[in-house]
C-alpha cells in the first residue's frame, strides 16, 4: 500500500471554500446562523491544531503524567459540557452524572487497551485517540438522554402531579421517563453501528486505512472500538439516570 499523503497548507485551505456553499444554503433558507458557524469552524481549527501541537510533543515524550492528565482534561470537559447543556439539575443529580461518566468511561477504556488491544495503559498512542472516541460519544449520549428525560418531566408536570395526589409512588412515575430517555440516549449509536460498513466507513477504520493498515486489521479495530462506545454510553446514560433521578424525591416519597 502506498504512504499516506501528506497535505500542503494550501491544500489543506482549500477544504474551508466548502463553507461558502453551506453559507449560501443557510442564506437561501434564511438561517441566521452564519456567526455561529464562522465561530465554530474557526474554534474547532483552533483547538484541533493545538491538540496536534500538545499529542506531537505527548507521542515524543511519553509519560504516564501526560495521559493522565490528558484524561483528565477531556474528562472535566465533557461532564462539564453535559452539565452546562442541562440546567436546573440539582446538586447530586450532578455528582451522579460525574461519576457514571467517569467511572463507566474508564472501566471500558482500561479494558479495550489492556484486554483486548494487550497495551500498557500509559501508551499516549493508543489510550488517547481511543479515549477521545470513547469520551466524546459517552458525553453525546448522557447530555441527549438527561435532555429527553428533563424535557419530558416538564412537558408531563401535570400528570406527574396528579399521580402523586392519587398516591403512586415517585419511583413507579419516574422511572417510565427514565426507560424511554435511555433509549433516547443509545439510539444515535446503534444507528451508526446498523450503517456501518454498509452507508459509511467510520473514522477510525478510514484514518487507519490511509495510514496504510490492512483493511482486515482496520476491521477488527473499528468492530472493537464500536462495541465498546456502546457500552460506555448506555452504562455512563444509564448510571446518570438510573440513580439520578433517585436524587428528584426524598425519603418521604415527595418529588423536590
Amino acid at each position: 500500500m502506498k504512504d499516506i499523503v501528506e497535505l500542503q497548507i494550501w491544500q489543506f485551505a482549500l477544504i474551508y471554500l466548502l463553507l461558502i456553499l453551506v453559507i449560501i444554503i443557510m442564506k437561501k433558507c434564511r438561517i441566521n446562523q452564519t456567526k455561529l458557524l464562522i465561530m465554530a469552524s474557526v474554534k474547532m481549527t483552533v483547538q484541533l491544531v493545538l491538540s496536534g501541537f500538545i499529542l506531537t510533543y505527548i507521542f515524543e515524550h511519553p509519560h504516564p503524567l501526560f495521559v493522565v492528565a490528558y484524561l483528565v482534561i477531556m474528562l472535566s470537559f465533557s461532564i462539564h459540557r453535559v452539565i452546562s447543556t442541562n440546567k436546573g439539575l440539582n446538586r447530586k443529580f450532578k455528582i451522579v452524572i460525574g461519576a457514571s461518566m467517569t467511572f463507566s468511561g474508564l472501566f471500558v477504556l482500561v479494558f479495550f487497551i489492556c484486554a483486548v488491544v494487550g497495551e500498557n495503559i500509559f501508551n499516549p498512542q493508543y489510550v488517547i485517540p481511543i479515549s477521545g472516541m470513547i469520551i466524546g460519544n459517552t458525553m453525546t449520549g448522557v447530555s441527549l438522554g438527561v435532555k429527553t428525560f428533563r424535557e419530558s418531566l416538564e412537558g408531563q408536570k401535570a400528570k406527574i402531579n396528579a399521580l402523586l395526589c392519587f398516591g403512586a409512588k415517585p419511583e413507579k412515575i419516574l422511572f417510565p421517563f427514565v426507560k424511554q430517555s435511555l433509549e433516547t440516549a443509545m439510539l444515535p449509536t446503534i444507528n451508526s453501528m446498523i450503517g456501518m460498513g454498509i452507508v459509511s466507513l467510520p473514522g477510525m477504520m478510514t484514518g487507519q486505512i490511509l495510514s496504510g493498515t490492512l483493511p482486515t486489521t482496520a476491521i477488527l479495530y473499528q468492530i472493537a472500538i464500536m462495541i465498546a462506545i456502546c457500552t460506555v454510553v448506555t452504562a455512563a446514560s444509564f448510571g446518570s439516570l438510573y440513580f439520578g433521578y433517585k436524587t428528584l424525591y426524598n425519603h418521604k416519597t415527595q418529588i423536590i
